[in-house]
């Protein structure tokens, strides 16, 4: 099916305000700015509910944004279409072609199954990823990594991965990679990104009722979001040196998981007091806060399918931000601007931090308060592994990376909702 674009409004036979119409074996898209891609995404995901499976976009209205929002709704996880684009100019059309392969990457391997994508395989694919994106647009060996896998991460004090990783018979795992464009081993790291990458969660010994472990093969969100962030920026002309950490586990239930009571103690010396063992995305995290920080980078960002709070304040439709760092908040929202993506700022005050506090350990892995905000507290245990955590720290708690049911813009499935943002406040803030 051809597939146009217009400004035009639809003849009143099709309803009023219609924004599709069709004509022998031609739909044609209404919209009365050709900005409104909110509406051209709408059409993209009306046509293939109808099972419209081949299409082409024809017409001269057709720019990088709008071929864009199109291809979003016209996404599903099955990829069982074909969708064949207008001819951009070079620039645009590069642009949409790096954003089709960062957001297929992270859609693709967060719609996996858990069987397939274990903690080191998640890692593996993800360092393969980057290493393709720098071959493509510089070099390849801009790219280092190493792969820290079962006990190695006991040896090397990686507490929280080992631990919740400790009950699967899939190793936990933890990626550290290394984008250096600069050649220079004593280059000053621009970013570090920080992402959980629970490959299945049971919620262990607190398990999960069956309906709500049956998406679980998503819990690693963040570190997918990451990877492609990592990815499109390179695809966009990265320069600065950024380092990548997965913290990638299974969280389920054995005689050798960990359990409600049990203290772990970091690598920095905190010790956290088990109450809930589905709260296991803030203990591989930590993990990985300690090992950013070491880096002394410009700016920390974690991303993580964290907490059911922040999904309950936002439901399916926007990332939320903690960060007591207003000028680098402000910087993720312009970022979003102009990317057309959803953010919505949460609270993070010096008050949530004593709101997880416990009688036998430092802190503990959720709140203690009677009434606690679920977000907040969370990212209160995860600012004691950042030293300054009131600058240059952003956690992102993932609430639009994954839609169990349709809506009239996605699909079942991952969205990829947030690699576009990311990379832009890299690139933004490497010219800063």
């Amino acid at each position: 099916m051809q597939v146009i674009l217009s400004t035009q409004a639809a003849s009143e036979v099709w309803g009023q305000n219609a924004i599709l119409s069709f004509q022998n074996d031609q739909a044609v898209i209404h919209i009365k700015s050709l900005s409104d891609c909110l509406a051209v995404q709408k059409v993209a995901r009306k046509l293939r509910a109808q099972n419209i499976k081949d299409v082409e976009l024809i017409g001269d209205n057709w720019d990088l944004e709008n071929c864009w929002a199109f291809y979003q709704g016209f996404y599903s996880a099955k990829q069982d279409y074909a969708l064949e684009f207008p001819v951009l100019d070079d620039e645009p059309q590069a642009e949409l072609l790096a954003r089709i392969q960062c957001g297929d990457f992270v859609r693709d391997i967060i719609n996996l199954p858990a069987e397939v994508i274990t903690p080191v395989e998640l890692a593996k694919r993800a360092a393969e990823f980057i290493e393709e994106q720098a071959e493509e647009y510089g070099d390849k060996s801009a790219v280092s990594f190493s792969i820290i896998s079962g006990d190695e991460l006991k040896e090397k004090n990686y507490q929280g991965i080992w631990n919740v990783g400790r009950g699967s018979a899939n190793p936990p795992a933890m990626l550290q990679l290394d984008f250096n464009p600069t050649g220079n081993p004593d280059e000053p790291v621009l970013a570090c990104l920080v992402g959980k990458g629970i490959t299945f969660d049971s919620g262990g010994y607190s398990i999960k009722p069956s309906d709500g472990m049956s998406t679980m093969r998503t819990d690693m969100g963040g570190a997918a979001l990451l990877t492609g962030t990592l990815g499109l920026a390179i695809a966009r002309g990265l320069k600065k040196r950024v380092k990548l950490y997965l913290c990638c586990a299974e969280n389920l239930v054995s005689s050798n998981a960990f359990k409600l009571g049990d203290i772990i103690t970091y690598s920095n010396g905190v010790t956290a007091e088990i109450l809930n063992t589905d709260a296991e995305g803030r203990l591989v995290l930590a993990d990985g806060l300690l090992e950013a920080d070491k880096q002394h980078p410009q700016f920390i960002i974690d991303c993580a399918t964290l907490t059911g709070a922040a999904k309950v304040a936002v439901g399916n439709d926007y990332h939320c931000v903690l960060s007591m760092d207003d000028k680098l908040v402000d910087a993720l929202f312009k970022a979003a601007e102009i990317e057309q993506e959803p953010f919505w700022r949460l609270p993070f005050a010096e008050l949530h931090r004593s709101q997880i506090s416990t009688a036998f350990a430092d802190i503990a892995n959720t709140g203690t308060v009677p009434v606690g905000a679920g977000a907040s507290t969370a990212t209160a245990f995860l600012s004691y592994f950042v030293k300054n955590y009131q600058q240059n720290w952003l956690h992102i708690d993932c609430s639009a990376t994954y839609r169990k049911t349709a809506s009239d813009l996605w699909a079942v499935g991952a969205t990829g909702i947030g690699v576009q943002t990311l990379a832009n406040l890299l690139l933004t803030q490497s010219n800063s």
